[in-house]
């Protein structure tokens, strides 16, 4: 059993995304994990971006993988947390020409995948790659663009 917790520190809650994250983790084939997804401001995902990243500057998601900082537990893969910036969301999906459901699956399907140790910035087959499962997964939780 899967089961990700999404701290509405913002005053957005929205039910489909427990729907994304769960069609996430099937389409990677992944059981028995736990994690969280939290909603925060600009100034918020600043100071996380500043302090964590070295990064003065507002981002839209961020994710913290805890087991690449050596968290395990034998029965339940504890994946890590994902920092979602509701005002940057917003922003981009006005700019995209997509809906803010769009968005916001889009980022969390995103951070998830960073939690399972997908890297963009690595190399352009692995940039490639992960928009493609992006794609995929959306598609599959029937979210398109």
């Amino acid at each position: 059993m899967n089961e990700f917790i999404i701290n509405d520190l913002y005053g957005y809650q929205e039910d489909y995304i427990e729907k994304v994250i769960q069609c996430a983790l099937k389409h990677q084939k992944i059981s028995n994990a736990c994690g969280s997804v939290i909603y925060v401001g600009e100034d918020e995902i600043q100071r996380i971006n500043k302090t964590y990243r070295n990064i003065d500057r507002v981002t839209d998601v961020i994710s913290f993988a805890f087991e690449d900082a050596g968290y395990s537990n034998a029965e339940i893969r504890m994946l890590g947390d994902i920092y979602v910036c509701i005002p940057k969301m917003k922003e981009q999906a006005k700019a995209f020409g997509h809906s803010e459901k769009r968005e916001l699956s889009f980022l969390v399907v995103h951070g998830l995948l960073h939690l399972l140790g997908y890297d963009h910035t690595k190399s352009k087959e692995e940039k490639k790659r992960m928009f493609q499962l992006q794609e995929e997964i959306l598609n599959e939780a029937k979210i398109p663009r």
